[in-house]
């Protein structure tokens, strides 16, 4: 019951620091491209490298903290289903290529930013 607790929690937390930072980042830059979404998934992509190593390789805390911070807070940080919607609705408005970029570059560089997280971290500790 205490691990559904916490990713119940930190899921909520997650969530509701996405929904303000897409709402800050998004009108602040202007950009026909969905900048807030992709910011919050480079950055949650960071996140959870050093997440990865803190909780996981290197169990700093039980394991409940694991699925509060990772599953919960990163997991309703980040959004896969936001990012394709976003994709889809460019594409569909004719800004083929733009939707091609953000996917792309999503990939790597979520992809890039999870392994500088986690090798930052695994120097650091």
């Amino acid at each position: 019951m205490m691990q559904w607790l916490m990713i119940a929690i930190g899921g909520a937390l997650g969530s509701m620091a996405r929904f303000a930072a897409v709402g800050y980042l998004t009108p602040m830059l202007n950009f026909r491209f969905p900048i807030g979404t992709f910011i919050v998934n480079i950055v949650g992509s960071f996140l959870i490298g050093v997440a990865y190593v803190v909780l996981v390789e290197k169990a700093v805390l039980p394991s409940e903290w694991r699925l509060f911070f990772i599953t919960g807070i990163l997991g309703g940080f980040t959004t896969f289903s936001a990012f394709s919607l976003e994709m889809l609705q460019m594409w569909q408005e004719g800004h083929v290529l733009i939707s091609i970029f953000y996917a792309a570059s999503s990939v790597v560089l979520g992809l890039l930013f999870a392994y500088v997280g986690m090798q930052l971290t695994q120097k650091l500790f």
